[in-house]
């Protein structure tokens, strides 16, 4: 499957979730707090599962049905969603659970640390959580990572800092990799349907959480960033009702449009993943609502749950006018959402900056995770 997916390395800036960047990594794999002792093994290594975290008796739900009235394509004659559409993941029943502990490793005197593994619609997704000493259950929050190229992720590179301070804070964060990252299972459709499973897995992740008897079922969380706050975006509209907040740094567009032309219609090395893309869906140009239909912001009247965004005005790579225009849009339908504005801050927040926005992330879901 690497070779493959190699092939199809041009979508790898999401046209749902984004990329903001054109080549290597944007999410911060260094800085603020170092990782634990033990580093991450990349993806031919196998980790052993050693253990499932001890589930209760809850159940996910049906996936909740389109709403009424939203857009369904170009045309007004009924078909089948395109795979790539909100539509569709609205329309999925969602199975996430078997969240297993593997080994120990990079603990610390507030939180101890694990390999993990759920299940995520037949797939096995693997990550690190982070689970506080002491006697549960916790609040928890999923961490849905931005882009790193996935021939060369390795299990748990990104988000230290925010998982680190959480878990101190006595969260249980869940660090996912994603379909095709590190140790969790290939999915051969996943450039092709615009990555639209990344959001699938973060779900289910969510899911899986919920049922860890670690974990206070009522209070779960996401936070993604740069294209994992493209996640937080589509899983608010697909599966309202799974997480009870949810935090965005430095995200991409809602509109896929944006990300589209950004990453791979502009980038003379991703010309074959554009024609791809274009061939099933047509041009923004001339299908705008079929393209419309593959993006959160036409369903965020679906939103229930309460969203911070933290963005920096210096952001080399998703501009702060993307997020300006996401809470317009939000609030235009009367949704809970909230800015902050760094001066001066860049894509991955810097210190004093970044201590700033996750004291301001720590405030937020004490407040919505009571």
């Amino acid at each position: 499957m690497r070779p493959v997916r190699a092939t199809l390395a041009g979508l790898t800036a999401t046209l749902l979730v984004g990329a903001c960047t054109s080549s290597g990594p944007t999410d911060d794999t260094g800085g603020g707090s170092p990782e634990p002792s033990g580093a991450a093994s990349g993806r031919t290594s196998s980790e052993p599962t050693s253990s499932a975290v001890p589930t209760t008796s809850a159940t996910s739900a049906a996936a909740p049905t389109p709403t009424a009235g939203a857009t369904t394509g170009a045309t007004a004659k009924p078909a089948t969603p395109d795979p790539a559409s909100i539509a569709t993941l609205i329309a999925t029943r969602y199975e996430g659970g078997n969240l297993r502990r593997g080994r120990e490793r990079g603990s610390t005197n507030a939180y101890r640390q694990y390999f993990a593994t759920y299940e995520s619609n037949g797939l096995t997704i693997s990550g690190r959580i982070n689970i506080p000493r002491g006697k549960g259950p916790f609040p928890a929050v999923v961490l849905a990572h931005g882009y790193v190229d996935p021939e060369v992720y390795t299990n748990g590179e990104t988000m230290l800092r925010e998982r680190d301070h959480l878990a101190r804070q006595g969260y249980v964060t869940l660090h996912i990799d994603y379909r095709n990252h590190a140790q969790s299972d290939d999915d051969p459709g996943t450039s092709t349907n615009l990555r639209v499973g990344y959001t699938i897995d973060a779900i289910n992740a969510g899911l899986a959480l919920k049922k860890a008897q670690v974990v206070d079922p009522d209070r779960v969380a996401l936070i993604g960033r740069s294209m994992g706050g493209g996640v937080v975006y589509t899983a608010l509209v697909a599966r309202p009702g799974v997480f009870d907040a949810a935090v965005a740094y430095a995200p991409v567009s809602s509109d896929t449009v944006d990300n589209f032309n950004k990453w791979i219609r502009r980038d003379d090395e991703r010309q074959s993943a554009a024609r791809q893309v274009i061939a099933r869906l047509g041009t923004p140009e001339a299908q705008p609502a079929r393209w419309a239909t593959t993006s959160p912001r036409t369903y965020f009247d679906r939103v229930t749950e309460p969203l911070l965004i933290h963005h920096g005005t210096a952001d080399e790579s998703c501009p702060l006018s993307w997020s300006r225009e996401s809470v317009a849009a939000l609030k235009a339908k009367g949704k809970d959402v909230e800015l902050f504005v760094y001066p001066g801050g860049r894509h991955t927040l810097a210190s004093p900056q970044w201590d700033t926005s996750i004291r301001r992330t720590e405030a937020f879901l004490a407040k919505h995770l009571r």
